[in-house]
């Protein structure tokens, strides 16, 4: 049978609708806790990614902590869904990625008022100069955009993500972000070969391995890679508190931001699992 004909069976059985049961999720069904749909037809989502990395301008931060997405697809129509965040709201983990290099090394430029250059400087000498890097969602968790027969044809987009890039640092405060909710990084990973604007060059990505789990109730795609080297880096805000207006400048050029679609790239590396509702429901 056509591969293709095989996936679109495959998704068409979690779109049956069946009878459900109240209970709390066990087994293989564990994962699917936060799923907020209640019954069939749709699908449950849990995604984990242990891998990959996202490239902003001039800086690479690699993912060294797991990073999860989940939530649900709601059938709305033959062939047409909606994706619903986690029950508990965290439908993306803000996971915070250490960033390489961090503020070693930099200096406060020295046409900052005195009150900000020593503040800075002193936080440097006193070795705060690690920096984490967190990707948050930049809108409500229905602008996310889950499509599992190109994720697992690897052809399209098979998740769209409107995101914003948090810094944290003591000097930089609680507030810094590449991005916002209203200028947001869209990023449109795909487990196929992007078409990136010049100078990035296409670079691929893999559905994994695709596998039946639990009696056909769960679909598994084991090792997936989502890339994406198509999207623009808007500039720093909110940084340096009350100094924004001066520090904003000063991590954007640390950072290479703001940066051109061509220029930036990410990706995700881990395993990705659709279930029917009714079976996480029903497990005990």
């Amino acid at each position: 049978m056509n591969k293709l004909l095989v996936i679109a069976a495959l998704l068409a059985a979690l779109l049956v609708p069946a009878s459900v049961a109240s209970a709390a999720p066990t087994g293989p069904y564990a994962k699917f806790a936060q799923c907020p749909i209640p019954a069939n037809p749709g699908a449950c989502l849990y995604s984990k990614n242990t891998s990959g990395s996202f490239q902003m301008g001039a800086k690479t931060v690699p993912v060294v902590n797991p990073v999860v997405l989940q939530g649900g697809l709601e059938s709305t129509g033959p062939g047409e869904t909606q994706f619903r965040g986690a029950k508990n709201g965290d439908t993306l983990s803000k996971t915070p990625q250490p960033v390489p290099g961090g503020l070693t090394g930099i200096v406060a430029p020295s046409w900052w008022p005195s009150i900000l250059r020593d503040l800075f400087n002193e936080t440097i000498n006193n070795g705060f100069t690690g920096v984490q890097a967190t990707v948050e969602l930049a809108a409500p968790a229905t602008a996310i955009k889950i499509d599992p027969l190109a994720s697992l044809s690897g052809s399209g987009t098979a998740v769209y993500m409107p995101v914003k890039v948090k810094l944290s640092n003591p000097f930089l405060g609680s507030n810094c972000y590449i991005g916002s909710s209203s200028n947001p990084m869209k990023l449109n990973f795909t487990t196929g070969t992007t078409s990136p604007p010049p100078p990035n060059k296409p670079i691929s990505g893999s559905p994994g391995a695709v596998a039946e789990e639990a009696e056909g109730t769960i679909i598994s795609q084991k090792g997936v890679k989502l890339v994406d080297n198509s999207f623009a880096a808007p500039g720093a805000n909110g940084c340096g508190g009350l100094f924004s207006f001066l520090v904003d400048p000063f991590v954007n050029s640390i950072v290479g931001v703001p940066s051109a679609a061509g220029t930036n790239s990410g990706s995700l590396g881990g395993d990705i699992y659709l279930a029917e509702p009714a079976a996480v429901w029903a497990s005990e």
